[in-house]
């Protein structure tokens, strides 16, 4: 991926964590308060000087109410259409792991279901704090290639290839990979009706 596209992404990541905080009327404090994130982080990633981790917008997402998931999806904003073949789908990576999500489902749907991909380096980690699946009716995770290891609240899930793992009630969260080869999974998103 080059950097182009991860700066236009950012950019708009940006621009939707401003968007999302100005619609509510919150200042940078409030938003800071409701997502534990610091205030001077929030800026420069509203800024574009920092490039946001998985777990921050994690974080941010849960403080407005959305998915990661949505919140990345209303960054990416597209036109509706059925078809997202893979070279049309957007892409976000986290410059500190190295981990790469890649939207599946095509954009601009209403449907409540989400499909991710998800790629993650060899010895890489991301947390999700519990709030992040707040608003998730049912997430399931299938491996695709490598090994998983993957902790919810403390119940611990060695998955490989094949494996398909269903999340139980909302906790904190570690997808890990301690192989030596990147792990592929995907990631099935149903979002909670309001």
């Amino acid at each position: 991926m080059s950097s182009i596209v991860d700066e236009a992404l950012d950019s708009r990541i940006a621009a939707r964590i401003r968007a999302e905080r100005s619609s509510r009327g919150w200042s940078l404090e409030e938003l800071a308060e409701r997502s534990a994130v610091s205030r001077a982080m929030i800026s420069k990633v509203e800024r574009c000087e920092s490039s946001p981790t998985a777990a921050l917008l994690g974080r941010l997402s849960s403080a407005f109410g959305l998915t990661l998931s949505q919140l990345l999806a209303r960054a990416e904003q597209g036109t509706a259409r059925l078809l997202n073949r893979e070279a049309e789908q957007e892409r976000w990576r986290d410059r500190e792991t190295g981990f790469e999500r890649r939207a599946l489902t095509p954009p601009g749907s209403a449907s409540p279901l989400e499909l991710v991909w998800g790629e993650l380096p060899p010895k890489a980690k991301v947390d999700y704090p519990s709030a992040a699946f707040n608003f998730i009716e049912d997430q399931q995770i299938v491996v695709i290639a490598g090994r998983l290891s993957f902790t919810q609240g403390a119940q611990d899930y060695q998955l490989r290839a094949g494996d398909c793992l269903r999340l139980g009630p909302p906790a904190d969260c570690r997808f890990e990979n301690s192989g030596s080869t990147a792990c592929r999974y995907i990631v099935a998103v149903l979002r909670r009706s309001r």
